[in-house]
């Protein structure tokens, strides 16, 4: 295998437990715009949510309620809703990430935390897990920056941390969006977790080319001799 120089790890689902918290934090936003607590169509943008996990939160919400108004409203109560779950405590890490992520900056490899989140609800979330110190990058989408499943914040990563070539770049996460983003990127190695929203198999047929039971085990896969 190529030796790996930098890990670009997806948080919510990877290295953070999700709990549930993202779809309820979108029931809050849904609700915010009119949309029917109950229902085909509450039931049908939940499912699309289910099945964008990971990528850009405010293109979800594009794609779902039409005008640029009515998507940014949703997006600033979905915000609002997911600090507050924040705030209360109900975020934790995945178990062992964040040793695993020493263990790989340990290793000589940078390690960057990304996000569909907005820069201000990721920088809440590193803040309540004291993880402003733990990576080398943090990265989360913006109006230059496009999210999953584009690549753009793999190769963000990668020049920001000076790296040479994309195959010296690992992806891990635990979305369709995340394998698809590895692999527009480049990456040589695209894991995929089972800690996370999509199953196994939805991993594979989205390209990953490794699984792993949780982020815990990636320092083994990626520093093998």
């Amino acid at each position: 295998m190529t030796v790996i120089r930098l890990a670009v790890l997806d948080m919510a689902g990877t290295t953070v437990a999700d709990g549930g918290l993202v779809l309820r934090a979108f029931d809050a936003a849904a609700t915010s715009v009119g949309l029917p607590a109950d229902g085909p169509e509450r039931d049908a943008a939940r499912g699309y949510v289910l099945d964008t996990m990971g990528r850009s939160k405010i293109v979800v919400f594009r794609s779902l309620f039409g005008s640029e108004e009515r998507a940014r409203a949703a997006n600033a109560a979905f915000e609002r809703a997911y600090d507050e779950f924040v705030d209360a405590g109900e975020v934790e890490p995945i178990p062992g990430a964040a040793e695993a992520i020493t263990r790989l900056r340990d290793a000589g490899l940078a390690v960057a935390l990304t996000t569909g989140f907005s820069r201000a609800t990721q920088d809440r979330l590193l803040a309540a897990l004291g993880w402003e110190d733990l990576a080398d990058l943090t990265l989360a989408p913006s109006d230059a920056v496009r999210g999953r499943p584009y690549p753009d914040l793999v190769l963000t990563a990668l020049l920001r941390a000076e790296i040479d070539d994309v195959r010296e770049v690992a992806v891990v996460g635990d979305t369709v969006g995340d394998m698809l983003s590895g692999r527009r990127a480049g990456a040589s190695v695209v894991a995929g977790t089972r800690t996370g929203a999509h199953d196994e198999q939805a991993l594979r047929d989205a390209g990953a080319t490794h699984i792993v039971d949780s982020v815990a085990d990636l320092p083994d896969l990626l520093l093998q001799s």
